[in-house]
Parts: structure tokens; sequence; C-alpha cells
């Protein structure tokens, strides 16, 4: 199976922003990628990063400055399937869940994120191609059908975590004990606990 990873080098999860420096954010941001990185190749995968600008990993990196589905795309048209595409800012993930995702069998597997994303997918199916504007899952569901295939969901807690607000942050240190949880540690971050529920602060 060929494994992507997209990866925006140049201007990594701004709405971090009241929490987190700009160069924190990417230092951030590249420790959640470390984490998919793990849990990928926790299950014998071989990732490529498909990164808008260079960046030094120990997996392949392709540079593709293009936005996300015109990058992923060209790659689905060019591969030999099954292809998953697994977005890089869900450090809940583990290899057990990475796991699930590849068993399913079916053409197009996709796994939702919270808000309305699209977390993760394999495709087994040469036609099938990717939008991730606005409700992508609701519109890979679609693009699955109109291309005859009934798509399969992934109901999964890690796999749905994206961290993309500063509240999300929680989720990584409640659940994670990777590269992300050791660095916002490390930064200060700690869980904050208030009456009916629960923050961080630094």
């Amino acid at each position: 199976m060929r494994i992507f990873v997209p990866f925006d080098a140049s201007e990594s999860k701004t709405r971090l922003d009241p929490v987190l420096a700009p160069d924190e954010r990417m230092d951030f941001a590249r420790a959640m990628l470390a984490d998919v990185l793990a849990a990928i190749e926790g299950t014998g995968g071989d990732p490529t990063v498909v990164a808008t600008e260079p960046i030094d990993m120990q997996v392949p990196v392709t540079v593709d400055e293009r936005p996300l589905d015109d990058a992923v795309n060209d790659r689905l048209a060019d591969a030999v399937v099954p292809t998953a595409v697994i977005m890089s800012d869900l450090p809940l993930v583990t290899p057990e869940t990475i796991d699930r995702l590849f068993s399913v069998d079916g053409e197009v597997v996709l796994a939702p994120g919270r808000g309305g994303g699209t977390n993760a997918l394999v495709t087994r199916h040469p036609d099938f191609r990717v939008d991730y504007h606005d409700a992508s899952i609701r519109d890979h569901r679609a693009i699955a059908t109109k291309i005859g295939v009934d798509p399969i969901e992934v109901d999964s807690y890690r796999l749905g975590t994206d961290i993309d607000e500063p509240e999300d942050l929680a989720e990584v240190l409640l659940h994670s004990e990777g590269q992300a949880s050791r660095w916002l540690r490390e930064r200060g971050f700690e869980i904050a606990i208030e009456p009916g529920r629960v923050g961080i602060k630094r």
C-alpha cells in the first residue's frame, strides 16, 4: 500500500496562535507529524511525506507547493492502488489504529474527523479523487457514490481527533504519550480542570 502524509511546512496550525508563537506552531506540527509517521511505521508501512517545503525527516519527503487537493489527486491518479492518505495532525493515532484502518476491506474507506473533515482514507478504486474543502467527509461520500462505490467509514476516536484549536491540546495531554504530548509538557502545558470542563494552562 502506498501511504501519503500531507504536511504544510510553511504556515502550520494558525488557529493555535492564541497559545503558540509561530515558531512553536511549526515545532508542534512537526511533533504531531512524527507521531503519525511512527504509528504508520509501527504497522510496517512505508509513508511518504508530501510537504509544501523541504523538511528533514527520516522518511521520504516529496515537495509539492500546490494546494492539497491537487497534490493528493495527482498521486492518486499515478498510484498503484491501494493508496492511503493520512493527515499529519493526528497525534493520538497508534499502530493499532492504523492497522484497523488498513484492514477494512472496501474500495473506499473513510475516517471522518470532527467538524466534517476527512482525517484519513484508503482507496482501492483507481477513479477515486479527493476534495478537502468545507465538509469533505460529505464530499468524499458523494465522490465514492458517483464512481459506483459504497464507502465504508471507520468510527475511531483517535483517527477522528485532529488538532486545530487551543482546546484540542487537552486531548493530546490526556490521550497520548508521543512526541506531541512530550513537546507540550516540556513547554509547560498541563491539564486545567474547571467545573464542568477540562482545558489547558501554561
